[in-house]
């Protein structure tokens, strides 16, 4: 059961992770795009677009800042913890 744990664990880990990298990738332009930038740019893109696109549907920007990234980052910690002790006490 402590593998599982882990599992899932490593797994919130990797798409937080993600989400901070997508985050970080639209403070940065990377020009000229070149097509391994382009690859990974994407990825990121596809990998985060569902949940953050769901978030910023309920929270609107606030003037010229997106506050839906922070609001799904502590939302994605709350449910990894609840997961994590949900797995812990089977």
């Amino acid at each position: 059961m402590d593998t599982l744990v882990r599992y899932i664990d490593s797994f919130f880990l990797v798409y937080t992770m993600c989400i901070l990298v997508r985050i970080l990738m639209s403070w940065v332009t990377i020009v000229p795009m070149r097509r391994w930038s382009q690859a990974v740019v994407q990825f990121f893109h596809d990998t985060t677009d569902w949940y953050l696109g769901f978030w910023r549907r309920l929270i609107p920007p606030v003037g010229p800042l997106d506050l839906s990234p922070i609001v799904a980052l502590i939302v994605l910690v709350i449910v990894n913890q609840f997961v994590v002790r949900i797995v812990e006490s089977l």
